[in-house]
């Protein structure tokens, strides 16, 4: 069986040793290399050409994210294992955004980092649940602050009705016994409130989202 090739990324010495020397113990990963810092990591991928890098976030001269982002820009099939130090909101969120597959803590049992290895090596991702409940938590923060859409006045429900009719703006003007300024005034807040630009857009997604029927 073909060993994973792993380059470790990390700025202190005793990590990247104890790392390297707790993998290579495992007889389908190969260390291929370590780097000190963001730089040196995109120049050891590009060399040694790792099918996985071990990637600490904080690190001179160039960030674990910088890397990631210079990585996969000329190396995409290179996967990422984030290990850090770090578990609040705005370093798990910049390392998933970089195309981190797993998310680890340093303090991890070694089994999980090997769990993470093999599962990131075939493909799939893998985040530890104390750091999955802070990603939830971001997912529904999200989409509580999405505001629901406007919904039309009772206006512009006669408005679009007579547009799903075909009615000229002049034609709705009289109709409905108003200016034909008023009228394209209502069509523009339609549009707007709709997400279109134009009136068979409008139409369609009045009667898709049930506003209007013919």
């Amino acid at each position: 069986m073909e060993s994973m090739k792993v380059l470790i990324a990390d700025d202190h010495p005793v990590v990247r040793e104890g790392l390297s020397a707790m993998l290579k113990k495992q007889p389908d990963i190969e260390v291929v290399g370590e780097a000190e810092n963001g730089r040196e990591c995109v120049e050891k991928t590009r060399k040694l050409r790792p099918d996985i890098v071990l990637m600490d976030l904080r690190m001179p001269e160039m960030d674990g994210v910088e890397a990631m982002r210079q990585i996969a820009a000329t190396n995409p099939e290179v996967r990422f294992i984030v290990l850090t130090t770090y578990d609040n909101d705005e370093y798990i969120f910049k390392g998933i955004e970089a195309g981190a597959r797993a998310y680890l803590l340093k303090d991890s049992p070694r089994e999980e980092l090997f769990k993470a290895i093999r599962a990131v090596h075939r493909g799939e991702s893998l985040i530890q649940p104390a750091v999955a409940g802070k990603v939830l938590d971001r997912f529904a923060e999200l989409s509580r602050q999405v505001q629901a859409p406007e919904a039309l006045s009772d206006r512009e429900v006669e408005v679009i009705k007579l547009m799903a009719e075909g009615a000229a703006n002049k034609e709705i003007a009289v109709s409905l016994h108003i200016s034909e300024s008023t009228v394209k005034t209502h069509i523009q807040t339609i549009f707007q409130k709709l997400g279109v630009s134009e009136r068979t857009g409008a139409v369609t997604q009045a009667i898709r989202k049930g506003i209007i029927r013919l």
